[in-house]
């Protein structure tokens, strides 16, 4: 079967496309485990020949990669209203395809005068329009005959998100309560939450429910912050201005900490702005390399004009937070390592430049495991990470700590095993985040 094959991450090469042309997903047995997880996760539309739109979304969380997205054109039409229009768009599509092929700009960076598909899974529900007059993600949402699409009033409309509420065990133990938002605009082969990074099909809650949620959570636990994470939690912007200004009103004291923790990817400036008025106390920037080959080796982005864009603007939004916010907000720069991933040398000069920034700045560099499509990836032993540890503080920076599989090393090197009270409250102290 001569297929026609897009790898995971494709989202951001369809605005290159001149033409739409629908696809279905494809499974090949041979790389199919039956897990499962394309059932359980993905909010999928529908399955098989006849019924699946191609959104994709299944392409994205397959951890063995065995579904592929395969050109196979539409011969029936179906009529919808879009903005008030008649209009005649392929069948079995989904709603961002048809929009796309009726001429409305698509694009992959959320603020763009367009309609945003940054995750492509459903879950960062960026690209809602209204449909039959309820709200829904345009990336996963079927056409269907007679269906009434408006492109204009779902951004009237209170946000929405997939969202999953975690308090203790969620692979963060020294975090007491962690919204986790579903959907990112990275394809990182070794995510450690892909299952709910690429998770479709959980509850979208608006800013205030989860605000609620996350504070009901937070008392029952007697915790005083909170962390919202990902998937990437950037991505929606107003529902996520919208949360933190919730869970200030909702927990007013003066020790309550919101900690927002991202791949800096979107984060112009007046995005940090708004973050900062709307009550973020911290906030942790993943820096995943200076390299563009390395920043696209670890996120998964394909698309190099694309990946350095990203990379730059998370550098920026860097040197933004040190500058204009070093004393106003907690703040820590999250380093990725792995031998097979990035180098020593990279290391060295990722810390150089942000000694050049702020020699005191907090720096956490990150033991990166095997997960997902890369769970065989061996993770660095202690000692790979005490040198990593050596070669920041080595520039010059003298907030740096690392953080291993068996527990903290600290700036003045000394160790806080995984288990116990004095780690936990390290971690808390210093605001740092693990991936």
């Amino acid at each position: 079967m001569n297929w026609r094959w897009r790898c995971p991450g494709y989202e951001e090469l369809r605005a290159a496309r001149e033409i739409v042309m629908p696809y279905i997903a494809v499974r090949d047995p041979e790389r199919c485990l039956q897990c499962g997880t394309c059932d359980e996760i993905v909010a999928c539309a529908g399955t098989g020949l006849s019924a699946c739109i191609g959104c994709g979304a299944c392409v994205l969380v397959c951890p063995e990669g065995a579904l592929q997205l395969v050109e196979a054109p539409r011969l029936a039409k179906v009529t919808v209203q879009v903005d008030g229009k008649p209009a005649a768009v392929p069948e079995r599509t989904s709603v961002k395809e048809a929009l796309e092929g009726l001429g409305y700009s698509v694009a992959t960076l959320p603020g763009e005068p367009a309609l945003s598909t940054a995750c492509g899974s459903g879950g960062c529900w960026s690209c809602a329009v209204e449909v039959d007059g309820v709200t829904k993600p345009a990336c996963t949402t079927a056409v269907r005959e007679g269906m009434t699409i408006n492109t204009r009033r779902a951004a009237q409309n209170i946000p929405k998100r997939g969202v999953m509420l975690f308090s203790g065990p969620a692979g963060i133990p020294y975090v007491e309560a962690a919204c986790f938002t579903l959907g990112c605009n990275f394809r990182c082969p070794q995510c450690s939450n892909w299952s709910i990074t690429f998770r479709g099909n959980a509850e979208a809650l608006t800013p205030q429910e989860a605000a609620r949620r996350t504070t009901l959570m937070r008392k029952t636990i007697e915790a005083n912050w909170t962390l919202i994470t990902g998937g990437e939690c950037t991505l929606n912007r107003p529902w996520l201005v919208q949360l933190i200004a919730h869970l200030r009103k909702l927990n007013p004291h003066p020790n309550f900490r919101v900690i927002v923790d991202t791949n800096g990817s979107l984060l112009t400036h007046d995005y940090v702005d708004e973050l900062v008025a709307a009550g973020m106390s911290d906030i942790a920037i993943d820096l995943k390399g200076l390299r563009s080959s390395t920043f696209r080796r670890i996120t998964g982005v394909a698309d190099e004009k694309l990946a350095d864009r990203y990379r730059d603007t998370a550098w920026e939004a860097a040197r933004y937070v040190i500058r204009n916010y070093g004393d106003r907000i907690s703040h820590v720069f999250n380093i990725p390592y792995n031998k097979g991933l990035i180098s020593l040398n990279e290391l060295n000069q990722i810390g150089m430049k942000l000694h050049n920034m702020n020699p005191s700045v907090h720096v956490s560099v990150i033991a990166y495991k095997g997960a997902f499509r890369r769970e065989h990836m061996p993770p660095p032993g202690f000692k790979e990470m005490e040198k990593a540890h050596a070669i920041l503080r080595g520039v010059g920076l003298s907030n740096v700590f690392a953080q291993t599989m068996e527990g903290l090393i600290q700036p003045s090197g000394a160790f806080l095993p995984t288990q116990g009270p004095a780690y936990e409250a390290a971690m808390m102290d210093e605001g740092l985040v693990g991936r």
